[in-house]
């Protein structure tokens, strides 16, 4: 079956279409409530798992202390904090979902070059938190508790954090992070959609600089450890992104200069038709 029909193949009413988006969304959605409640109950345990950048940037003996000023506070951060992670635990239904719903849409090639940046997008994702949970954050936490004022001739001023500020913070850098590390994702796709090319990014390195360290800035606290934290590594994968579109354009030359080989063989494969009244 050639790519035309294959396509033609999954054509349906447009009723069809609606009714299938209504089902994925409603697997996508269970995914999500039932990951929710499973984070749900055990969101003090997780929230403990996200204080280990806090107990390194203190010391793994020192003790921790937070506190919540509002009777509601902590019960809506463990709110968030589930919905988070039911998000982050129910990405691949969700996915899968999408990709279910778009592949008969497109051509068996696409669909082949799909499913790759299908999986690179969470294994960067996973890259940027572990970035976050392991070194931009315990960096940033000993930035901050560098500021206390401790002393017997000076008035004691320590940090002692919200448990939802400091959800916030962390799950702001997590996202910030994750979002940055999908720029090879973004910048193959483009470059597979035709519209930037290797040289073009080579060309406008330095404006690509300049726009990673202003979104550093805006993503991060207002601290330049952080911020220096995602920027040099998103100006790594700038680079590793050039990397791949060159690569992305060298499969799509091949693919267009084998595309008339194939289509003259598959000519030439076809059987003379015979005069007619004769046996062929």
């Amino acid at each position: 079956m050639s790519e035309e029909e294959d396509i033609e193949a999954s054509k349906a009413p447009l009723m069809e279409h609606l009714v299938e988006l209504r089902r994925r969304l409603m697997w996508g959605l269970l995914a999500v409530f039932v990951a929710f409640l499973v984070c749900f109950w055990f969101a003090k345990p997780i929230y403990n798992v996200l204080l280990y950048p806090y107990r390194l940037a203190v010391g793994t003996d020192a003790p921790i202390e937070l506190i919540y000023t509002a009777p509601q506070e902590f019960f809506f951060t463990q709110v968030k904090l589930a919905f988070f992670g039911a998000v982050f635990i129910a990405f691949p239904v969700l996915a899968s979902q999408i990709y279910m719903f778009v592949a008969p849409g497109l051509y068996r090639n696409e669909r082949q070059a799909f499913l790759p940046f299908l999986i690179a997008t969470p294994v960067l994702f996973l890259l940027g938190a572990a970035l976050v949970y392991f070194m931009a954050m315990p960096l940033a936490m000993k930035f901050f508790l560098s500021m206390q004022q401790t002393g017997d001739s000076q008035v004691q001023i320590h940090l002692t954090a919200r448990v939802s500020e400091y959800l916030s913070l962390i799950m702001a850098l997590i996202l910030g992070f994750g979002i940055c590390f999908q720029l090879p994702v973004l910048l193959t796709l483009l470059a597979r959609s035709g519209l930037i090319t290797a040289d073009g990014l080579k060309r406008y390195r330095r404006h690509a600089i300049f726009a990673v360290f202003v979104v550093a800035a805006v993503l991060t606290p207002p601290d330049p450890i952080s911020q220096i934290a995602l920027a040099v590594p998103t100006v790594l994968l700038y680079e590793l992104s050039i990397y791949a579109v060159r690569l992305a354009e060298k499969k799509h030359a091949a693919a267009k200069a084998a595309a008339p080989t194939a289509a003259a063989s598959a000519a030439g494969a076809k059987p003379a038709a015979s005069p007619a009244g004769k046996p062929a």
